[in-house]
């Protein structure tokens, strides 16, 4: 037991009204899983975790604490929060490395989970446990989804993703990799083999484009086909990054850890509307990323980017606009430049099959609960929200497990 956690636990108040439990997505019982972490007692702790939230180990790692738990904290408001993730960290971590499942008896109906990232690695876990005979099937090699193909090692070590992997397969979790649905395996085709439901929750693994000249160039690279292994890339010295949101951060930290000298951050906007957590932004700075701001990146080259110079403007309604400044462009040179504005779903599902509707964004359409416009058919994550945080896909996830556990049972 870490005696610098238990000091740090020791400073929590145990409010009767915890705001850091209430600010938490999740609702993490943060006050209760304290109290037992002062009593040595982590196994029913990391329990606790557990059973309310499967990710919780990596949630200790990637959730936006200043945000949410720490944010909140009343310790802060005169002094220092508590570090409850430090201390959920290393109780999560603890358990799901040493709890043992057991792969009781698969005797209920067969579930198809297309898509091994947060989402669906969530509904494998509840389901599972409760008899239902689970297949996960996942386009790459391992499952893990954007925790293991998007979130940098520096933040999230993919030795925990491997042990999430164990886990499920010592529940009785089957694993197909490789395996794209749509194209030769459709959704069809499993309802037909005798799954009697099917999640989707395959993520938004297509990069948004600027739709400018030169970005088909061999120095030209997407942030989301980067971070799935960026050791394989020859960046060079000098990177620009073009983005701001948390995929641009976690792209430049990147280049920087992997050998590149300077990286830049090109941005249209100024820091007040970027879409990247200010955490992000602060630990980019820190890791020396470099900001060049108002600027509007228009045609790549093999040598640099031509940007065009932009301001902020208030219009007669009181609305903040970014506008081009006619006649001011700038070139700014370097070796390698990456793409980072948003993702979009695949269509290899949706293309291949009947009665699955889409927006006008590409994104899945559901109700609240997860049923998509396909009898059986259930979606969450970011192919029906577009990108969000881990722990905003397991908070829809575990809706989305008790309808399909509904579903099953009245059908």
């Amino acid at each position: 037991m870490n005696t610098i956690l238990l000091d740090e636990a020791n400073r929590c108040l145990l409010c009767k009204n915890p705001k850091c439990r209430v600010n938490c997505p999740i609702d993490t019982p943060i006050p209760d899983v304290i109290n037992l972490y002062k009593e040595g007692k982590l196994k029913e702790a990391g329990k606790i975790l557990f059973d309310n939230n499967p990710l919780s180990a990596v949630c200790s790692l990637v959730c936006i604490h200043e945000d949410q738990c720490k944010g909140n904290c009343v310790r802060g408001i005169k002094g220092e929060p508590i570090n409850f993730h430090d201390i959920e960290q290393e109780i999560s971590t603890k358990y799901i490395e040493e709890v043992k499942f057991e792969n009781i008896r698969k005797d209920k109906d067969r579930i198809a989970i297309i898509g091994g990232g947060p989402a669906g690695i969530t509904i494998a876990f509840i389901l599972a446990q409760k008899g239902y005979n689970i297949t996960i099937f996942d386009a790459h090699v391992k499952i893990g989804g954007v925790l293991r193909y998007g979130i940098p090692e520096y933040r999230l070590p993919k030795k925990l993703i491997d042990i999430i992997e164990d886990k499920l397969v010592e529940l009785g979790v089957k694993i197909r990799p490789n395996t794209l649905i749509g194209p030769v395996v459709t959704l069809d085709k499993l309802f037909e083999d005798g799954y009697k439901a099917a999640f989707i929750g395959t993520g938004v693994w297509n990069p948004k484009t600027l739709n400018i000249k030169g970005e088909t160039l061999g120095n030209v690279h997407f942030a989301i086909d980067y971070l799935r292994s960026p050791e394989n890339y020859r960046l060079g010295d000098k990177v620009a990054v073009i983005g701001a949101g948390n995929v641009a951060m976690d792209a430049a930290r990147s280049a920087k850890r992997y050998g590149a000298k300077e990286v830049t951050i090109i941005y249209r906007k100024g820091f007040d509307e970027m879409s990247a957590t200010k955490q992000e932004i602060r630990e980019a700075k820190e890791d020396n990323i470099k900001f060049d701001l108002f600027k509007s990146p228009f045609e790549i080259t093999e040598d640099g980017i031509k940007v065009a110079l932009t301001e902020n403007i208030t219009d007669s309604n009181g609305k903040v606009k970014t506008k081009i400044i006619e006649g001011k462009e700038e070139f700014f040179k370097c070796d390698s430049t990456i793409i980072a504005v948003s993702q979009t779903p695949k269509a290899n599902i949706v293309s291949n099959t009947t009665k699955l509707d889409t927006n006008k964004w590409g994104l899945l359409i559901t109700d609240e609960k997860g049923n998509t416009t396909k009898r059986g058919t259930f979606a969450s994550g970011d192919v029906v929200t577009g990108a969000k945080t881990v722990v905003e896909a397991v908070v829809q996830a575990k809706i989305v497990a008790e309808t399909i556990e509904e579903f099953c049972e009245n059908n």
